[in-house]
């Protein structure tokens, strides 16, 4: 039995910026088909995922503040 090293595949997973993105922006949403959940998972970077969705979450918070502000 061979033992994997966990972080030569996620060395090896090359997704694309768009792809991540749109699996952040699913997430955030809430709605994702399992079938495309599974392809991520393949393809997509886990360290390119938490950037992207700290990115995201961010850019959410500004831009309700910024909307608050706008209103008041």
């Amino acid at each position: 039995m061979t033992r994997v090293d966990s972080g030569a595949t996620a060395l090896k997973r090359k997704g694309s910026l768009l792809r991540t993105v749109r699996a952040v922006a699913w997430s955030l949403i809430g709605l994702r088909k399992g079938s495309e959940y599974q392809q991520d998972l393949e393809k997509i970077n886990p360290m390119h995922i938490i950037g992207v969705g700290l990115a995201a979450v961010f850019l959410l918070v500004a831009s309700l503040i910024a909307l608050v502000n706008w209103i008041v």
